[in-house]
């Protein structure tokens, strides 16, 4: 991947920035801490890959702002792509993919963002993980591959090269053999018990052909009792048609009973209601004569409720006209009230005016003392351009010169220092000696405990291993011994039926069936006991064992430390032999630092620079306290442009004032004269008095319709009469005829009831006459349903038997068919065992590693090279031999040794300086960079390292910018970062970035 462009908006310390890689091959990207270096960086794995070291997605959008966007530009296998990724706060995240065409860029994004994101890793065939472990060399993490120890770097290698992937198969694999082999116990089982229920097949065959005799029999009886039930039910039947006839006839006789008494009821009511109406039509010439005044008394309250609602509207609208003339007037009231107001605030104003314009003369004196304060102040600006940029160039050749003073009072220091450690040395050779020796007896005698506790721990997990495999042993018969203890409970039913295949069993039968379960519980519990004693008795074993390992690996624990101790003092050894020759060259180079020190002579194009820019300040003569002194003139007499302008203001608003306090003189007079027309003249005046002359034309008097609607109230009860002697002259004929229906009504009742008697009479005779055959039936109907019942029974038994009969066929075919499914069992149990050993540890993946570590070696080697002048060399060692007493009994164990060559041979990676040990694990983690790449089927195109110089002395970073410099034709693009101003100087393209309160500037230097 090689990157052509990137833009940032709103991420992380980049509010708006754009990066054009462009003409970069190696480049350094400098800047102080924190002004986001890294995040430039980060910018790009988040436009690719969505990841960064953001806590939440929100995270990376920078505070204060809404959403964040990241536009990337690359090439990849000769094609240009373009990657787009944005986000809004709190929402989702939307990506965009484009590809270069030979007509512009054309978008190939997939439908969703984990489609288009794999997508992207589909076409530069790099996910985030490889990038970061290869083309990613970020900060802290160069070291963490040599740190760890032997067994964990394997496992890092393996993590890196994603064999973990192998552990999950490993894991499928122990599981699916574990299944299968579960499902071939279970199907052994099965087969067993199919074969012991197929005994029974003959048996089963001869009790169907007897059941299906009897059954027959039965049938044959079963017809011949249900003729003779039919014919009995035939006779039955008609005697129950005679008596729902009775029952028919006697409640039709009943229904006519009741209609004759309802008929009497009605002719009684109707009598009295024809007395009533008789009376109230004798009373007919009073009642119409009140009715005839009560009309009267209604026509004059009309007449006097019509005059009342004339003199309400009139005066309601009287009322409405005397409100709206009073608003009238009060608007013009308000009118001149704001007239008043404003008058007054005029003439208050036309005072304040007058006071302003009275200092025109003082305020023209202070503007010319502005005017000449501004004329030195602009000189003075002047000036202070050209001093500027000389007052900055003088600070910056004095702090070089301060650089320069410091690092050779650092270089006398580490002088010393070193002289003092030389002589130290050299004085302590003897002492190291004999250290070294008494070491190397103590690890000795460490490493014959080391193999004795490594036997501790391979008894150990025997004893573990055994005591799983008992544990599996007691789960299985645990379970056995709890179906078992259920088949118990169901036999103790004395109608209880066999375990298996349910059939019942008789005495003989049952017994041996309880007699055989005892038995196989009672050996199943003192199995179970066995296992459970000898669980206690490796459980103790376990317990002194551990016991042992804990104090063994107690005594052991200072080995590590033993070890690194006898490689830093075999350094010290091999270091004193030249200390007498290093300490000559050490105090003569002293010595000629603190004479230069002493007269002066260092740097001397700076101090010359330095001298020749303080006689150009001399001569210009700038003084910053005149310059403050002159601002704060200028700010002094700024009040006379502020009082001027209040001048010219008050001289316009003067003339405004005098124009306007005769109009609103005379808008009051003229308001004045209009309130008087509108109360006397306006036309709203003229409706008032009309109203009041119509009120009194209508005459209308209050006490008079009172009086006359309670004559009225009084004279109702007239209206209700005559209404009662209407309803009476109506109702009165239809009365009479309702009287003579009824009558004829009852009389056909009473006849019809006598045919209804006659008819009961005849029925009853014909009952009398027909047997009852109830009792026959019922007996015959209880005999069929006995037989029945019985029939019932041996068809059911007759159904379990060839149920039976089926089941068994089933089960011969059931019995081929796991016969079949337990050979396939077994055979894939086989498989996923051999599967399993070939996934593990010590299968695929060792034989993995052992494949890449030469490719590793030798990329590691060619690098290191590079960057030791060919002083250092690495080897990996994946297997060693414990150190017995008999070679015989010498074993192989895995681990990854790292072994490091130098001019004064094979020493320990601890004992290595800080710069020789960062060239180690730069070239390391160089390798796998490539390494991982290839894997991955991308080429290595960019590389980015990422904080590489801060362990380096002035030579090591020399070696380390020339090692990049040599890889440099390897890749198309080397990225180096750092915060060390003085380094940035060793690259020709440089990226400052720089931390503003606008974000983070980007500055490209070519």
């Amino acid at each position: 991947m090689i990157p052509i462009q990137l833009s940032l908006k709103n991420f992380l310390s980049y509010r708006d920035a754009t990066l054009d890689f462009r003409g970069l091959h190696t480049a350094c990207i400098c800047g102080s801490n924190g002004a986001g270096k890294s995040s430039l960086l980060e910018a790009i794995t988040w436009v690719i890959w969505g990841e960064s070291r953001a806590a939440s997605e929100d995270d990376v959008i920078q505070t204060g702002a809404k959403e964040v966007r990241v536009d990337f530009t690359f090439e990849t296998n000769q094609q240009v792509y373009r990657v787009i990724r944005t986000r809004n706060r709190g929402s989702t995240s939307a990506l965009e993919f484009q590809i270069e065409t030979p007509k512009g860029l054309r978008a190939i994004t997939a439908k969703g963002l984990r489609a288009t994101q794999e997508l992207i890793v589909e076409y530069i065939k790099l996910d985030y993980d490889t990038f970061i472990n290869s083309a990613y060399l970020r900060q802290g993490r160069a070291d963490e591959f040599m740190l760890k120890r032997p067994s964990e770097r394997k496992e890092i290698l393996a993590e890196l090269l994603k064999l973990n992937q192998y552990d999950e198969l490993e894991d499928r694999a122990k599981e699916l053999s574990r299944q299968f082999k579960v499902r071939g116990e279970e199907l052994k089982r099965s087969l067993e018990s199919i074969k012991t229920q197929l005994q029974q097949r003959s048996e089963t065959e001869n009790q169907r052909r007897e059941l299906e005799v009897q059954i027959n029999q039965f049938q044959q009886q079963q017809a011949l009792d249900n003729v003779e039930l039919q014919s009995l039910q035939v006779v039955q039947h008609q005697r129950q048609n005679w008596e729902e006839q009775l029952n028919f006839v006697r409640q039709q006789l009943q229904n006519l009973t009741q209609d004759c008494d309802r008929l009497h009821q009605d002719e009684s009511s109707i009598g009295v209601q024809l007395s009533q109406l008789t009376t109230i039509l004798n009373r007919q010439a009073e009642i119409e004569a009140g009715y005839n005044e009560y009309q009267n008394l209604q026509s004059q309250e009309e007449a006097m409720s019509a005059k009342f609602e004339e003199y309400t509207r009139a005066g309601q609208i009287q009322q409405q006209k005397q409100q709206q003339l009073a608003k009238q007037v009060q608007a013009l009231e308000r009118q001149i009230q704001q007239g008043q107001a404003q008058l007054e605030a005029l003439i208050q104003q036309e005072r304040d005016i007058q006071q302003t314009l009275s200092k025109s003369n003082e305020v023209e004196v202070a503007l010319e003392q502005l005017n000449a304060a501004r004329n030195r102040l602009k000189y003075l600006d002047d000036l202070q351009l050209q001093v500027s940029p000389l007052l900055q160039q003088k600070a910056t050749l004095q702090s070089q010169l301060d650089r320069v003073h410091a690092g050779i009072v650092a270089k006398i220091e580490q002088l010393q220092t070193t002289q003092h450690q030389l002589q130290h040395h050299s004085q302590r050779q003897g002492q190291l000696q004999q250290a070294v020796v008494d070491v190397a007896t103590q690890i000795e005698e460490m490493e014959k405990t080391r193999v004795y506790l490594q036997r501790v721990q391979e008894k150990g997990q025997e004893r573990r291993h055994f005591m799983e495999r008992l544990q599996a042993q007691q789960r299985e018969y645990e379970r056995l011994l709890g179906e078992l203890e259920q088949k118990l409970l169901m036999l103790q039913n004395p109608d209880a039926k066999c375990p298996l295949c349910e059939r019942p069993l008789d005495e003989h039968h049952w017994n041996r069936v309880v007699d055989k379960t005892k038995l196989e519980y009672q050996d199943t519990e003192g199995q179970l006991w066995v296992f459970r004693e000898q669980m206690a008795v490796s459980d103790r074993e376990i317990q002194v064992l551990r016991q042992e390992y804990r104090e063994v690996s107690q005594r052991l624990s200072c080995y590590d430390r033993l070890r690194e101790h006898r490689g830093q003092l075999a350094a010290q050894l091999e270091s004193s032999a030249d200390a007498q020759q290093q300490l000559a060259e050490l105090f003569a180079e002293q010595e000629k630092l603190e004479r230069a020190l002493q007269i002066g002579q260092y740097a001397p194009d700076t101090q010359n620079q330095l001298i020749q820019l303080e006689q150009h300040l001399q001569e210009l003569n700038y003084n910053e306290q005149d310059h403050v002194l002159a601002r704060s003139e200028v700010e002094r007499w700024r009040w006379a442009e502020i009082k001027l302008s209040q001048i010219k203001e008050a001289n316009k608003r003067q003339n405004q004032i005098a124009q306007r306090k005769p109009q609103l003189e005379a808008q009051i007079a003229q308001l004045e004269t209009t309130i008087k027309q509108e109360q006397v003249n306006s036309e709203c005046a003229r409706e008032i008095a009309a109203l009041d002359a119509r009120i009194k034309e209508i005459g209308y008097d209050r006490e008079t319709h009172s009086r006359l609607r309670g004559t009225l109230k009084q004279g109702q009860a007239w209206q209700l009469s005559y209404q009662q002697l209407q309803s009476a002259q109506q109702q009165y004929p239809q009365l009479q005829a309702r009287a003579q229906e009824l009558k004829a009504a009852l009389q056909a009742r009473l006849g019809e009831k006598q045919r209804l008697a006659t008819q009961i009479t005849d029925i009853v005779k014909q009952l009398e006459q027909t047997a009852n055959p109830a009792s026959q039936i019922q007996a015959l109907e209880q005999k069929i349903a006995s037989r029945r019942r019985q029939l019932d029974e041996y068809l059911s038994q007759l159904g379990r038997l060839e149920q039976l009969a089926h089941q068994l066929q089933t089960l011969q075919a059931q019995s081929e068919q796991q016969q079949e499914q337990l050979q396939n069992c077994r055979q894939q149990h086989r498989i996923h065992q051999e599967l399993a050993q070939a996934f593990g540890k010590n299968g695929i993946q060792t034989l993995m590693i052992e494949n890449v570590l030469p490719q590793l070696e030798a990329q590691t080697n060619n690098l290191l090279a590079r960057l030791s002048a060919n002083q250092l060399h690495v080897q990996f060692v994946t297997q060693k031999s414990t150190k017995r007493r008999s070679k015989k009994n010498a074993k192989l164990i895995d681990t990854l040794d790292i072994l490091i060559a130098d001019a004064k041979g094979t020493r320990s990676y601890e004992t290595y300086s800080g710069g020789e040990a960062f060239r180690i694990n730069f070239a390391i983690r160089l390798a796998l960079a490539k390494l991982l790449a290839q894997r991955a089927g991308a080429a290595l195109q960019l590389l980015i390292v990422d904080e590489g110089f801060g362990t380096q002395d002035a030579e090591g970073c020399d070696r380390l910018i020339a090692a990049i410099n040599a890889i440099a034709p390897d890749f198309a693009c080397i990225l180096t970062v750092t915060h060390m101003p003085h380094l940035k100087e060793a690259f020709q393209a440089r990226i400052e970035v720089n931390k503003t309160q606008q974000g983070s500037q980007i500055r490209l230097s070519v």
